[in-house]
């Protein structure tokens, strides 16, 4: 994660495993000024109002309302929310469907060491 140089970066974690959740936020706690957290979709709606964080990392597949959903909704009233797939499915049609609902980008859990790349493409990380 040396690729970061601000600390000014704000993180909205969307995923319903706690332990998921733990990891993302280690990942980015030393680069981000604010990491917020929620466990559902439907949560994901009102954290990104009141925060407006710079990036979002969503998870596809919750209980309540899915990814895909949440994506779309954030993208119909916040146009420029820069949202990260992040999930376990290394699907083409589920990668195609996050980019229809307004995902930025698409990365899997196996692979989180390539979130820097991912996130640095959509914010400017000098």
């Amino acid at each position: 994660m040396g690729q970061f140089k601000r600390d000014i970066m704000t993180v909205l974690i969307v995923e319903d495993n706690a332990g998921i959740r733990r990891l993302l936020r280690r990942t980015f706690i030393d680069i981000a000024s604010a990491v917020w957290e929620c466990s559902d979709g439907a949560d994901a709606l009102t954290a990104y109002a009141n925060h407006r964080p710079d990036i979002v990392l969503m998870d596809i597949r919750m209980p309540r309302m899915d990814g895909l959903t949440a994506t779309r909704q954030i993208r119909q009233f916040h146009p420029s929310a820069r949202i990260v797939m992040v999930t376990d499915y290394e699907d083409e049609d589920l990668c195609n469907a996050a980019s229809e609902a307004g995902a930025s980008g698409y990365a899997l859990k196996q692979n989180l060491t390539d979130l820097p790349g991912i996130i640095c493409s959509l914010v400017d990380c000098s």
